[in-house]
């Protein structure tokens, strides 16, 4: 499942505020703040594709996310790693190393994240 730009920006804010009716949400935007019925439509339409529901309070609805971030953000880059880098991680990874501009450091920790994670693999 994917979201378009202005919904992973509505989802985030959502993400964030974990419940939150329509006017949290036009309140969590900088300026300048979307319409109110732009945001309806997103949120209608991220209903309809299963990653928030609601709860009716009234006349008004109070939304939370149906997912998780670390999921969402979990099934994009596995879609990322198939459709451009072949299905393969480790051509994603030479990739990510080599055009990302990383230090020394955060190239050793990344290197530490992945001996523990060998490590804890083999427990």
């Amino acid at each position: 499942m994917k979201l378009s730009k202005s919904e992973e920006e509505l989802m985030n804010h959502l993400w964030r505020l974990k419940k939150a009716y329509m006017k949290d949400l036009l309140y969590a935007y900088p300026e300048p703040v979307p319409a109110t019925t732009t945001v309806a439509t997103l949120l209608k339409r991220m209903t309809d594709k299963g990653v928030i529901g609601y709860t009716t309070h009234g006349r008004s609805r109070q939304y939370y996310p149906l997912i998780e971030k670390e999921a969402y953000f979990a099934q994009q880059v596995n879609g990322l790693i198939k459709n451009f880098f072949n299905d393969s991680a480790s051509q994603f990874a030479s990739f990510f190393t080599k055009e990302t501009n990383l230090s020394q450091q955060q190239l050793k920790e990344l290197r530490d994240i992945i001996d523990d994670q060998i490590k804890s693999s083999k427990s």
